[in-house]
């Protein structure tokens, strides 16, 4: 696994405990997203990708700040 494929797990990762944290199922971040349980689910299996747009639609969803968490997956990373 390169660096890039265990980056982007730890982000998937990330967000999967995000979500868990603050009490949603799949569905139900979907629901807010107004997507189906599949996105949610493909992207936290890493079977697609999320963008910049994507994440920050997620993060609000969760009801998290995109910087902050970024920057703790940052701090990570050293």
């Amino acid at each position: 696994m390169g660096p890039w494929t265990a980056a982007y797990k730890r982000f998937r990762d990330s967000l999967a405990e995000e979500r868990k944290k603050v009490g949603l199922t799949q569905h139900e971040l979907a629901a807010r997203l107004k997507r189906p349980q599949s996105f949610v689910s493909k992207y936290e299996r890493g079977e697609r990708r999320l963008d910049v747009v994507e994440f920050a639609a997620v993060a609000r969803a969760l009801g998290i700040d995109p910087i902050r968490f970024l920057r703790r997956l940052y701090d990570e990373e050293l």
